[in-house]
C-alpha cells in the first residue's frame, strides 16, 4: 500500500501526516518468500493505532492494546527510541510531553493519558536520558530539544534523590510492584502493586519488606547521570556540571554493587527492609546491563552464566522474565505477566545491552528465533510463549509492532546509528528458518532515505549489494555488516557470524580482500581493512 492509498484509509486526521513522514524515511522491506514481509507491512499499518493526538502535545506514541496511554518505562523511552528512526516527530512529541507535564517538584508522570498526566508511581526501566540523547544525535542535534530534556531530567534526578532513598544507601527504592513495571513477578510477591495511599512519596509503613533497594532502578539513575553529563557538555554548561554528574553516577554505581550485587551468584537482586536479598533471578539482569553497568568481561560472564545459558534465560524464544530453573517460573503468556513469559519489552531492550559491548554475533542468536516467531504473528501481542513462540496477551501492542520493525532493520536492513559519527549499518544477513524448516525470508531487500540519498540493500545467502541512488555502491560477502557514514563513505566492516568470513568487498571500482572473524571490527583505512577490535565470540552454555 502506497502512502496516498494508506492515507485515504487512515482513521485519524493525524494519520496522513504520520504516513507522509514514514514515506519520507524511504523505509521499505521486501522478501522473496515467507511471511515476514506481510508481517512487516502489517506492523507499519498497526503502528498508526498507537499514534494518537493527546492533550496539546500533538501526536504521541501510546502503548497500545489494553494500555490506553503513554508509559514512561516503555512508550516514553525504549518504544520511542525505536520509533525515532521511522517517525521522529512523534518520538520528539512523546519525549517532550513528559518534560512539559512534569510536576513542579520535579516528578515526571509515570503515564500520560487523554485525561492528563498521572503521578501515582514512578515506573522506571530504560533511562529517558539515553533515549533523548539518541534522538539528539540522530536528528541534527537540536539544542532547544536537548535543553528541555536536560532541565526536566535534572529536576527528576533531584526528586528521586529526595524521595526514593529513605534508607540512605544511595540506591533507588521501589515502594511497590508498579514502580518497575514488573506486574505479576515473583520478585514482588507480598508487595502491593501501588505506593502507600497512591502517593509516590510514601511507602507502606507496616510492610515487613519495603522499601526494596532496586537494582534496575538504581542502574537507571546511574546511566541517566552519565548521559546528563554528556548533555551538560553539549549545552555548554559550566565544566563542573558534567563533572558533578559523573561523580554522582559513580556514587550510584558503588551503591548498586554494594547493596544489590551478589558476587557468588554474579547476579543483581533487590534488598529488602530487613537486609535480605530477594533471590529471584529475573530480567532485572538484562535491565541493569542495558543501563551500561559493567565492562565487557562482566557482560561476557553474564552471557555465559545466564543470558546464553539454556538452563537460565536462553529459551527457544528468549528472553523469559524469570530464570527457567526457578520453581516460580511460569511460562503462561495468556495474561499480563512478568513471571516467566517472554515480553516484547525485554525483546526490544536487549539490543542495547549486547551492542554496547560489541556482542553482535551473540545478539543474532537471540534475534533469529524471534524473527521466526514474528513471521507467524497476527495480533502483535505483549508476550510470547518462551517454548513455542506463540502470541500471548493483548494485541496491537506498540513494543511488538516496533520490535518487528527494529529486528528486521537490525538483522537485514539499513540502520542509522545514534553515534557521533552518524554511522549507517548495512547488515548482510537473512532470517533463518528456525521453526520446522519454514522459510522466513530467503532473500531480502531494504531501502532507506538518508540526507537526500536513497540507499538500498539486497541480501542473498551468496552475498549482498548496496545501491546508492540506483547505482551499485558496495558489494560484500554474506555474514558481514558494512558500516558507512551518512553519505555512504565506507568506514569498515563487522563479522556477523561465528565463523570467519573471507571474500572481497567491491567499493569505488576496487576489489578489496577481506577476512573477518565473528564480532571483529575492521576499519577501512588507506584503501585496506585493518583490524581494530577482535573480542572473539561467547558461546551458549547449558
Amino acid at each position: 500500500m502506497g502512502c496516498s492509498e494508506a492515507a485515504s484509509a487512515a482513521g485519524k486526521p493525524s494519520d496522513a501526516e504520520v504516513l507522509a513522514e514514514w514515506e519520507r524515511s524511504g523505509v521499505r522491506f521486501a522478501a522473496s518468500s515467507g511471511r515476514l514481509e506481510q508481517v512487516h507491512d502489517a506492523a507499519r499499518r498497526r503502528l498508526l493505532d498507537c499514534i494518537v493526538p493527546t492533550l496539546d502535545l500533538g501526536p504521541i506514541l501510546q502503548e497500545g492494546g489494553v494500555y490506553r496511554g503513554c508509559w514512561l518505562e516503555s512508550t516514553g523511552t525504549i518504544n520511542s527510541e525505536l520509533l525515532a528512526r521511522f517517525v521522529p516527530s512523534v518520538a520528539a512529541n512523546t519525549y517532550l510531553g513528559f518534560a512539559k507535564l512534569q510536576r513542579e517538584d520535579g516528578l515526571l508522570p509515570y503515564k500520560i493519558t487523554e485525561h492528563g498526566p498521572v503521578f501515582r508511581q514512578i515506573q522506571l526501566v530504560t533511562p529517558l536520558a539515553r533515549s533523548a540523547w539518541g534522538y539528539y544525535l540522530l536528528h541534527g542535534k537540536p539544542q532547544a530539544f536537548l535543553r528541555s530534556m536536560y532541565d526536566a531530567l535534572a529536576g527528576f534526578d533531584r526528586w528521586l534523590a529526595e524521595w526514593r532513598d529513605t534508607r540512605g544507601t544511595g540506591c533507588v527504592e521501589a515502594f511497590c510492584t508498579f514502580d518497575t513495571g514488573h506486574d505479576g513477578s515473583p520478585r514482588f510477591w507480598h508487595v502491593p502493586d501501588t505506593p502507600h495511599l497512591g502517593d509516590p512519596q510514601r511507602v507502606d509503613p507496616h510492610s515487613p519488606v519495603l522499601p526494596f533497594l532496586a537494582p534496575d532502578m538504581t542502574a537507571h539513575v546511574y546511566c541517566q547521570r552519565l548521559i546528563l553529563a554528556k548533555m551538560a557538555e553539549a549545552l555548554g554548561e559550566p565544566e563542573e556540571s558534567a563533572s558533578a554528574w559523573r561523580a554522582k553516577a559513580e556514587q550510584t554505581l558503588d551503591s548498586l554493587f554494594r547493596h544489590c550485587y551478589d558476587e557468588e551468584d554474579a547476579f543483581f537482586y533487590d534488598r529488602d527492609r530487613q537486609g535480605e536479598l530477594v533471590r529471584v533471578q529475573s530480567d532485572v539482569l538484562l535491565r541493569v546491563l542495558a543501563c551500561e553497568v559493567g565492562d565487557r568481561a562482566f557482560f561476557d560472564e553474564a552471557l555465559r552464566r545466564y543470558l546464553l545459558c539454556t538452563r537460565k534465560f536462553f529459551t527457544k524464544y528468549p528472553f523469559p522474565s524469570i530464570a527457567m530453573d526457578d520453581p516460580r517460573f511460569n511460562p503462561n503468556s495468556n495474561y499480563n505477566s512478568w513471571a516467566g513469559p517472554t515480553n516484547f519489552l525485554s525483546i526490544i531492550r536487549t539490543a542495547h545491552a549486547f551492542e554496547h559491548h560489541h556482542r553482535y554475533v551473540e545478539l543474532t542468536w537471540v534475534m533469529q528465533p524471534l524473527l521466526s516467531a514474528m513471521s507467524r504473528m497476527t495480533r502483535f501481542s505483549q508476550t510470547l510463549c518462551p517454548w513455542t513462540g506463540e502470541e500471548g496477551y493483548t494485541e496491537a501492542y506498540s513494543p511488538a509492532i516496533l520490535g518487528v520493525l527494529d529486528y528486521v532493520e537490525r538483522l537485514c536492513g539499513i540502520l542509522p546509528v545514534a553515534d557521533e559519527k552518524g554511522s549507517l549499518w548495512f547488515t548482510g544477513l537473512v532470517p533463518y528458518a528456525m521453526d520446522h524448516g519454514t522459510e522466513v525470508a530467503e532473500e531480502t531487500a531494504y531501502s532507506r532515505n538518508v540526507d537526500g540519498a536513497v540507499f538500498e540493500l539486497f541480501n542473498t545467502r551468496e552475498g549482498s549489494e548496496i545501491c546508492r541512488n540506483g547505482e551499485t555502491w558496495v558489494r560484500f560477502p554474506y555474514g558481514l555488516r558494512v558500516v558507512t557514514d551518512r553519505k555512504g563513505g565506507l568506514l569498515g566492516v563487522i563479522g556477523m557470524v561465528s565463523v570467519p568470513v573471507t571474500g572481497t568487498v567491491s567499493y569505488e571500482g576496487r576489489e578489496i580482500p577481506v577476512t573477518v572473524k565473528g564480532n571483529e571490527w575492521l576499519a577501512f583505512e588507506n584503501g585496506i581493512f585493518v583490524s581494530k577490535r577482535d573480542i572473539g565470540v561467547v558461546y551458549p552454555t547449558y
